[in-house]
């Protein structure tokens, strides 16, 4: 194990940054590294979490990115074994041409397996499927005493319920064992819905969580009045026929070379792109799409996040239970719009009823939604605190994967069983967002 090496991280959303020490594993039958006392480690995927979950500033980090090593594929039963640094996108280069893809695709393929389960990743079809751990079968999970247990429903359960959704606190993921879904083919029968407001738009995606495997809605943060929450719903099912007559998937790579000087995403250009973008969609549009073009939008434009300038954004991803759940998204928009700063980016999405297995998990029955913005100081803090105040009263929840700045009083609310996974947290691990949300408890 080489000495840890000084390096600035900056989380995804470049609003965390810090200098840390960076160990490295580079396979899953090394030990857990050997630390100077009183140093913290935290595992590092592939650094894709917005805020400070994934940064133990100050502390070191263990970068699992060497650990990408697939063990075993089973194309038959449709399970996967692999290293925890193994990415999405590389799983479905293996998977996809024989038939299979994950059961839960979040909204990048830039992601580690490890990752996947230590945020207990969701996708667009959670009404039908639930989380990422609702499938994974097994892994194993490397302690800093140096023990290493096989963690899996029947064995050690209480161990991969804290894992699942605990944020890399619990040791180190070397392995794990997925369980894929079977599909005809590549290819997604995609069809978009334009929504005039808010109540239309909740409708159209509950029934529709019926009948489509998949369904997302993209909402127009600088609508107001009659218009609050319109809308575009996108929902799916796999093509039937596999696109058995179509051609391979063609995608021009697009990316941003540098970080502007100043966000380029700014609120008059939000509210112009937002109505162009809403009035395109005047009559419901149905197409074919690729599954990379279908679940990774963003992929398609290499460092997107630098668009947002050298103060970098933030995202603000809340779920409100179900009951009640229309009157709280309905006052989440009128704050945002209210408040001027214009959300660049806005998704809805329905959770289902299937419980998450960790302790931690975010996805809960109801509705999620999550707001982009360029960070602008105070002013956003302004805002945060009312939508604080809303989804507190509400009885909802904050993604920590998506964190930066909630309150401890937050998170312990909205995560009741905190007390329990904390009996569960490496006594060598930790990070920026434990320490924060932990600082007087």
């Amino acid at each position: 194990m080489a000495r840890g090496q000084p390096r600035l991280v900056c989380s995804w959303g470049n609003v965390a940054r810090g200098t840390h020490s960076v160990y490295r594993l580079s396979s899953r039958f090394e030990d857990f590294p050997s630390l100077p006392a009183h140093t913290s480690i935290l595992p590092f995927g592939n650094g894709r979490s917005y805020g400070d979950s994934c940064l133990n500033v100050g502390g070191a980090l263990l970068d699992m990115r060497s650990m990408d090593r697939f063990i075993h594929f089973d194309a038959q039963r449709g399970t996967l074994r692999c290293e925890a640094g193994v990415q999405l996108g590389e799983i479905l280069r293996i998977v996809a041409p024989a038939g299979w893809l994950p059961c839960v695709l979040p909204g990048t393929q830039y992601v580690t397996v490890g990752g996947a389960i230590a945020n207990d990743v969701h996708g667009k079809n959670h009404h039908r499927d639930g989380s990422f751990g609702c499938h994974v079968t097994q892994f194993e999970l490397l302690r800093s005493n140096g023990e290493r247990l096989l963690c899996s429903p029947q064995t050690n359960s209480d161990a991969l319920a804290a894992t699942i959704g605990g944020l890399g606190l619990t040791g180190v993921i070397t392995w794990a064992e997925l369980q894929l879904t079977r599909v005809a083919g590549p290819w997604m029968a995609v069809e978009s819905v334009r929504c005039r407001d808010l109540g239309e738009l909740l409708a159209l995606t509950s029934a529709s969580s019926q009948s489509h495997a998949y369904t997302v809605a993209w909402v127009d943060c600088a609508a107001r009045r009659k218009r609050l929450g319109r809308g575009i719903l996108q929902r799916a099912n796999p093509a039937d026929d596999g696109g058995a007559a179509r051609p391979a998937a063609s995608r021009r790579w697009l990316a941003v070379p540098f970080t502007p000087p100043v966000s380029m995403l700014n609120p008059a250009m939000t509210r112009v792109f937002n109505a162009l973008h809403y009035t395109r969609h005047s009559a419901p549009m149905r197409s074919i799409q690729h599954y990379q073009q279908f679940f990774f939008p963003l992929d398609g434009i290499r460092h997107w996040n630098r668009l947002y300038g050298p103060r970098g954004f933030y995202q603000y991803q809340c779920a409100v239970p179900r009951d009640g759940a229309g009157d709280s998204i309905r006052r989440l928009l009128e704050a945002t719009a209210a408040s001027g700063e214009g959300s660049s980016l806005a998704v809805l999405k329905f959770f289902g009823e299937r419980p998450s297995p960790g302790l931690l998990s975010f996805p809960r029955p109801g509705v999620t939604l999550a707001l982009d913005f360029p960070n602008r100081g105070a002013r956003l803090e302004r805002l945060f605190a009312r939508l604080d105040a809303i989804v507190a009263e509400a009885g909802g929840r904050l993604y920590p994967a998506k964190d930066a700045r909630m309150p401890a009083s937050l998170f312990r609310a909205g995560y009741p069983q905190w007390q329990t996974f904390s009996r569960f947290v490496d006594a060598r691990c930790s990070s920026s967002f434990w320490q924060r949300v932990m600082a007087d408890a």
